[in-house]
């Protein structure tokens, strides 16, 4: 059975499989692991069985300030502060007022985006592959600043519909490049909607506003034959169920200090493959390795039964997360799925 196969079976709740992890890092921890595995392909290197990549951006996820100095600006026009450590901030918003006119959004199928998805998706034919394709929510956020977009979803609701729909028109754009041109397993939509608590904005102009959207672009990737993932950190219970309605694949990262992970599992654990669940605030830093052992097996326990659950961090690691405690992940997440893979 190859990871592909692995990952397939887990999506389709079949039961009694050793549950499939994944393992995403910011640049301080994978450059640690480069240097203790000595080679720069840790994917690769651990046969990690899900693997994901993304059309390019001109300020990419990580850009860091020896490259790109103090400030970069992506595509969309925003502004953002670079780090070496993660993935900066944005600082500047590129819509200062509630109109679209005189903007010009930039062209989902530019030849640079796609340059090397091609070499890429033929070296991870064997794994489980997933594709980024975009945001709504998050890019409409960089785009006006937050504190702005809040204001305007509460005066100005008609602008951020229209936003919201320009911007689901050019990840719509970008899915038919991708289904077009290239082979893969399942497309990533990255959308945080949560704060610790509850959501950003109230369930009713979530359905308003971003709901629809939403549901086209999870219908035409299911009818182009890809699962559909959704990212969204922070506490989503409200909307949980027309997740579901959508037909919504995989929900990601499920983050524990922000949800009853083992609740979601028991009401949705038969429609939606569940996907994170492993503290990244406190356990993955805080937790002796041994302690981390134990709660990956935990979860592989708590969550895994039926199918439906891929293993992660709830979010991706950031440099304050002991070496040891990568390792002590990595051990006990392969060592579980060695024992029980035939």
């Amino acid at each position: 059975m190859s990871n592909k196969e692995w990952v397939q079976r887990v999506l389709d709740h079949q039961d009694g499989l050793p549950v499939p992890y994944h393992l995403p890092l910011s640049p301080q921890p994978r450059r640690s692991l480069e240097v203790y595995y000595g080679t720069e392909e840790v994917e690769a290197f651990l046969d990690l069985p899900i693997r994901m990549a993304g059309p390019r951006s001109i300020k990419p996820l990580y850009a860091h300030p020896q490259q790109f100095g103090p400030r970069a600006v992506d595509e969309f026009g925003v502004v953002w502060a670079t780090s070496p450590i993660d993935r900066g901030s944005p600082v500047g918003p590129c819509l200062n007022a509630p109109t679209l006119k005189g903007y010009r959004f930039p062209d989902p199928s530019a030849p640079y985006r796609f340059a090397e998805l091609g070499p890429w998706c033929c070296r991870n034919a064997s794994q489980y592959t997933i594709l980024w394709i975009g945001d709504l929510w998050e890019r409409a956020s960089f785009m006006c600043g937050m504190e702005q977009l809040l204001t305007y979803v509460a005066l100005q609701k008609p602008f951020v519909a229209d936003l919201l729909e320009a911007i689901a028109q050019y990840v719509l754009g970008t899915l038919e490049v991708l289904l077009e041109r290239f082979a893969f397993d399942g497309v990533a939509l990255s959308d945080d909607y949560g704060t610790q608590r509850a959501l950003v904005i109230s369930p009713r102009d979530w359905r308003q506003l971003i709901k629809p959207r939403l549901a086209r672009i999870i219908a035409r990737a299911k009818a182009g034959g890809k699962a559909v993932m959704l990212h969204s950190c922070g506490n989503v219970r409200a909307i949980v169920p027309d997740l579901v309605d959508l037909g919504l694949d995989i929900l990601h990262p499920i983050q524990p200090e922000a949800m009853d992970i083992l609740e979601l599992k028991r009401q949705f654990g038969r429609h939606l493959t569940f996907f994170g669940g492993l503290g990244t605030q406190q356990t993955l830093v805080q937790a002796t390795p041994e302690q981390l052992r134990q709660e990956v097996r935990r979860l592989q326990r708590a969550m895994g039964w039926g199918g439906g659950y891929l293993l992660e961090p709830a979010i991706t690691i950031q440099a304050d997360v002991p070496l040891e405690n990568i390792l002590a992940f990595l051990d006990a997440a392969a060592g579980a799925a060695r024992c029980g893979r035939p």
